[in-house]
């Protein structure tokens, strides 16, 4: 399976960087995510919404990519909440304890207010 990555830029308040995934994030497709995340962190954009609306499954590999970002954006006082609507994934969330570190939203307009 593949993943499709958009990014986009969301200018109001902060400059807001939106991370589009569609599809499965594996050992396999998490090297892509993953590059996209640094690269942008790389160049500046330290307040990340990643829409997970179109994931259809996360493996650990993935989960631990978005801890890494989340991580590295913490290092700039940055933030990265996550757009969820999956409840298979949103589930994975709750028994890793994640939904504690990563804001996790039903939209990307609550996810980008309280970023």
């Amino acid at each position: 399976m593949d993943i499709k990555v958009n990014v986009r830029q969301l200018n109001g308040q902060r400059d807001i960087s939106v991370v589009d995934l569609n599809g499965e994030i594996d050992v396999y497709t998490s090297p892509k995510v993953k590059e996209t995340i640094t690269d942008l962190i790389d160049q500046g954009h330290y307040t990340l919404v990643i829409n997970l609306e179109k994931v259809r499954y996360i493996d650990s590999t993935g989960l631990g990519v978005l801890i890494g970002g989340l991580k590295r954006v913490r290092e700039h006082s940055g933030t990265v909440n996550l757009v969820c609507t999956n409840p298979q994934i949103k589930k994975i969330f709750d028994i890793t304890g994640l939904v504690k570190i990563f804001g996790i939203y039903d939209s990307q307009k609550s996810a980008c207010e309280n970023l």
